[in-house]
């Protein structure tokens, strides 16, 4: 799954940055950006190494298996961070939220592990960038934000690059890769609720709990369905486990150096490391309508983020 740490991280780290003095800020400016910039790319290799083994573990465990087995080791590797912060850390009044996040997140990922076991990486990868589109869409509905015809047309001209990629019309079409645009739709209500919530609860509380409800949530599918796993399976979901929690920090601490919208082209190179894996690991070699959807999408996300970001700011 692909997560955003809170907006007010980068804000903060802005302010720092312009309380710093011109004279530090000329030296450590390029610095402090390719630190946070190491920082994201740490996020995206983990990221794709977590989908390398939600795709082959997925094949033999049973989807449900490893959507279990990853939020367990996840909410177990968080436990010490918990205990470290102190009784305040697991204060929280907001249970029903994180059932909401956590039932959508449980979707989303389940949906996603399922896409990635049909699905070249790079397909849902790029299928996978369409979640600011979905977004934008639901905030509309849902929470009545005003969109100009600018942004709608981005989305639209990003969900025809949608249809390059699946090819609804053509031979190779395979109908369960929508699988993957119904786990981008999860992932973005999952964003919209945030918008909602953002700012009233801690983050490591939510990530904790998250992890925790999705794995109650995860639990009954999964045991119905339960495949005995070996050891090495085991080994590989836990570090599935940890690799999540991994992947936020790194996002975390990118937020915390270089501001959000400055990372959101950098996105994008996470198609080349998919595609790179997924030739080397799985001899899956990109189909030009992939790359030509991926020309496609990710531009018109880029142009929504960046609206966004010019009303938000």
């Amino acid at each position: 799954m692909r997560c955003r740490a809170p907006r007010d991280v980068a804000c903060a780290s802005t302010a720092v940055a312009r309380a710093s003095g011109e004279a530090d800020a000329g030296a450590a400016a390029p610095s402090t950006f390719l630190v946070g910039i190491a920082w994201f790319f740490a996020h995206q290799l983990i990221g794709v190494g977590n989908d390398v083994i939600m795709k082959f573990t997925g094949a033999n465990l049973g989807v449900a298996q490893v959507v279990f087995l990853r939020f367990l080791f996840a909410t177990l590797t968080m436990v010490p961070v918990m205990l470290a912060g102190g009784k305040e850390s697991w204060k929280t009044d907001r249970v029903p939220l994180h059932v909401a996040r956590s039932a959508l997140l449980a979707g989303g990922i389940f949906l996603y592990v399922k896409g990635l076991t049909i699905a070249p990486i790079a397909v849902v990868t790029t299928l996978n960038f369409t979640i600011p589109l979905f977004t934008l869409v639901l905030a509309s509905i849902v929470l009545k934000e005003k969109v100009d015809s600018t942004r709608w047309l981005g989305t639209l001209v990003g969900f025809a690059g949608v249809t390059v990629v699946m090819q609804p019309w053509g031979a190779a079409f395979n109908p369960m890769w929508l699988v993957v645009l119904l786990s981008a739709v999860m992932f973005a209500s999952l964003d919209v609720l945030n918008k909602v919530f953002v700012g009233k609860e801690s983050f490591w509380a939510m990530i904790f709990y998250t992890a925790f409800f999705t794995t109650c949530i995860a639990a009954y599918p999964a045991l119905t369905s339960w495949v005995a796993p070996t050891m090495s399976q085991l080994g590989l979901m836990a570090i599935l486990g940890a690799g999540a929690n991994g992947l936020l920090y790194c996002l975390l601490k990118s937020f915390n150096l270089v501001d959000a919208s400055a990372l959101a082209p950098f996105r994008y190179t996470e198609l080349m490391l998919s595609a790179t894996v997924g030739f080397l690991l799985f001899g899956e070699v990109p189909a030009s309508s992939t790359l030509l959807g991926a020309l496609i999408i990710i531009p018109s996300t880029l142009y929504v983020v960046w609206k966004e970001n010019q009303k938000s700011a």
